[in-house]
């Protein structure tokens, strides 16, 4: 980078050129007709897969096959600090075990790959490059101790931090001799010019002016990591991606990604950005909540239609709101367009209701149901094991009679092996000083019971 650098300033272009400007059908993000659906899921691998995530990866997922598109997962492991051993396996495991993989993925490969951003890292030189050339980019060379202070300053006056643009008005000279001081600075985007104006399929039309109440953004960090607005628009166009998916806290930066594309001189996708799935009480998802990982659910032995079922019920999308669609059932009934602004408010209590629901249904299919009987045996057989004086009770026949008999009776597999119902499965086993409490006769009773 340093080398590029030196090299730019002698031919270091004004920064007013930042690609042509938007045409009205590009501002309104028309993308060319009979281009393929290609969706993408990315998230970071900086915690499991919680609900939330689920719900966007299940909206792109429903929204491609619809369509007869790709679901494409996409891992942002650019922040290195940040990364959770064992989390970006787990994404993939939970979407499989959802029933929502993907088509290309870091596990599946695919013809768009790398699907880890941090083997990408020579696309997002490529375009910090033409970014650099155009003067559509610079170099800063600000230290972290002067943003802090920067940002103490604006908390003090009751302001939005925001970068002063300082080292963009640097001339060749003094970048040249920060240059040989600071061989690695961090790059960042200029914006300039009014943000174009796009049409959100779930928003409407929207136009942010991040120029006037923000600063210049970093895009490429000075180990040569990308942020989030420049990593996303280079791998949203290198990988094709026709329609943008994703939560609606990122609406307010599509603009600045906007301006980036067109600096670049490429097509934007389409974008739609989903309203935020909340708790009941209007609060906002949070991975220190330690119930909304997907593995918790799949321990606990909910069902993946079940969870499907419930965070497509409780917001919108849909002719209407129903329980009991299976993942075939929200793939022909989606409708993009009655995706609502409002927040989905998620009722988790309701959900052993769902679970029966789907266990109910799983049940009246004979296939499922042979399923379900060998997931029962392993059950009994881990919460027994040698408590089990008849082994008769793990026969296929038996335990399949037991699931039919109780199916309305519970909400999930696992009840059948609680205590209530342990009677099921073993003997009744009362200790001396029990009995004795009941009656002082105990020792007759027996030798008439047992005699």
């Amino acid at each position: 980078m340093a080398v590029l650098l030196k090299r730019l300033l002698r031919r270091r272009r004004p920064p007013a050129a930042l690609g042509r400007p938007l045409g009205r059908r590009e501002a309104s993000l028309d993308t060319h007709a009979g281009a393929a659906v290609r969706v993408r899921f990315a998230p970071s691998p900086t915690g499991f897969l919680h609900l939330g995530g689920l719900r966007t990866a299940l909206y792109n997922y429903i929204f491609a096959k619809k369509h007869g598109g790709s679901f494409i997962l996409r891992l942002e492991d650019t922040d290195q600090t940040r990364l959770v051993p064992g989390a970006a396996e787990n994404i993939e495991d939970m979407l499989e075990w959802a029933g929502i993989p993907p088509d290309e993925s870091p596990r599946r490969g695919g013809p768009a790959g790398p699907y880890l951003q941090s083997q990408r890292l020579a696309l997002y030189a490529q375009a910090t490059e033409a970014l650099l050339k155009s003067g559509a980019a610079y170099p800063c060379f600000c230290s972290p101790q002067r943003l802090e202070l920067l940002k103490r300053e604006a908390l003090r006056n009751r302001q939005t931090p925001r970068y002063d643009n300082r080292c963009r008005s640097l001339s060749e000279a003094q970048v040249a001799q920060k240059l040989a001081k600071d061989p690695k600075p961090a790059i960042r985007f200029h914006l300039e010019g009014e943000a174009p104006a796009f049409q959100d399929l779930v928003y409407g039309w929207n136009r942010h002016e991040v120029a006037s109440v923000e600063g210049d953004p970093v895009i490429l960090k000075s180990d040569g990591f990308p942020t989030y607005h420049l990593a996303c628009v280079v791998d949203d166009h290198h990988m094709g991606i026709s329609h943008v998916l994703r939560g609606s806290e990122w609406l307010v930066s599509t603009s600045k990604h906007l301006l980036l594309y067109q600096a670049l001189g490429w097509q934007p996708p389409l974008f739609a950005h989903l309203p935020l799935l909340l708790n009941r009480d209007g609060s906002k998802l949070s991975k220190r909540q330690g119930d909304i990982f997907l593995e918790h659910f799949a321990a606990a032995g909910f069902l993946p239609d079940a969870l499907l079922d419930i965070i497509t019920s409780c917001g919108s999308g849909f002719a209407e709101n129903q329980m009991g669609r299976t993942l075939p059932e929200l793939i022909t009934q989606f409708d993009l367009t009655r995706v609502t602004c409002h927040s989905a408010l998620l009722d988790l209590e309701k959900l052993p209701e769902f679970n029966r629901l789907h266990l109910r249904r799983l049940v009246s299919d004979e296939t499922q149901r042979r399923q379900l009987v060998g997931k029962l045996q392993a059950l009994v057989e881990e919460a027994f094991g040698s408590q089990l004086q008849d082994r008769h009770v793990l026969d296929a026949a038996y335990v399949e009679r037991i699931i039919l008999l109780r199916q309305g009776h519970i909400c999930r597999l696992q009840d059948l092996v609680s205590p209530a119902h342990s009677y099921l499965w073993t003997r009744p086993a009362v200790g001396r000083a029990q009995l004795g409490a009941v009656s002082e006769k105990v020792d007759v009773i027996a030798k008439r019971v047992l005699g």
